[in-house]
């Protein structure tokens, strides 16, 4: 019995779309349990055809009202939980991601992937960094973190790939431009905020990062900024 009134409620649905009928969020037709799984896969059918991670907003537009998204997404991972791909939460969303463990594998088979991210030169990937620590900040100040220049031609591959964006003009003279990095950057590199980053102590002791050289250099300057290009 249960079958058979799924299967009425999907030919309805199916009528009512093709006749311009609103889409049906609450199917009330349907038996809580039913109702609770066709929600689970809408939404993970909304995940999955997603470039970016989908914010609760978006999902909240194709389950009923009193749906809660937390408790399907909870549903979901425990689903997947034996699946090689796993439901994470990234840059304010959820995303699927293939689980760490099958990097190797996925690699060896050489097969092409989808949404990978453009690939970066070291430095590339340190100006990323900077700019994810000391945001928003301009070309000059991360051309004194690192003691060098830092082209408009590092910018604009970063902007290019997505991962950073014009932040509000610095305050200091000229109101250069200053750079901030984008919900795509927390999405590629699997953070929910930038809150994730890794510690910066850490990295100081590294000597990969001198916070306090940039701030002391960053404070000390006087001169204008010639970043005034976007």
């Amino acid at each position: 019995m249960v079958g058979a009134s799924a299967a009425k409620a999907t030919h309805r649905r199916a009528k009512e779309r093709s006749q311009g009928v609103l889409y049906d969020c609450e199917l009330e037709d349907l038996p809580p349990e039913l109702r609770w799984r066709e929600w689970m896969l809408r939404v993970e059918a909304v995940i999955f055809a997603s470039a970016e991670p989908v914010c609760r907003e978006t999902l909240a537009r194709v389950v009923g009202k009193d749906c809660r998204v937390d408790l399907l997404i909870d549903d979901l991972i425990e689903e997947l939980r034996e699946r090689p791909y796993e439901l994470v939460s990234v840059a304010g969303g959820w995303q699927h991601r293939t689980r760490s463990r099958f990097a190797e594998t996925i690699r060896a088979s050489s097969a092409p992937t989808r949404g990978g991210a453009a690939p970066l030169s070291e430095f590339e990937a340190m100006v990323l960094m900077a700019v994810g620590y000391f945001q928003p900040v301009t070309r000059s100040e991360l051309s004194k973190i690192f003691g060098k220049e830092v082209s408009r031609d590092t910018i604009a591959a970063l902007r290019g790939a997505g991962f950073l964006s014009s932040g509000p003009r610095s305050p200091t003279p000229g109101a250069p431009y200053t750079y901030v990095t984008t919900p795509h950057f927390l999405s590629v590199f699997g953070m929910e905020t930038l809150r994730d980053l890794p510690n910066i102590e850490a990295l100081e002791d590294a000597g990969l990062l001198s916070r306090h050289g940039m701030l002391e250099e960053a404070g000390g300057s006087q001169g204008g900024d010639d970043d005034n290009d976007e």
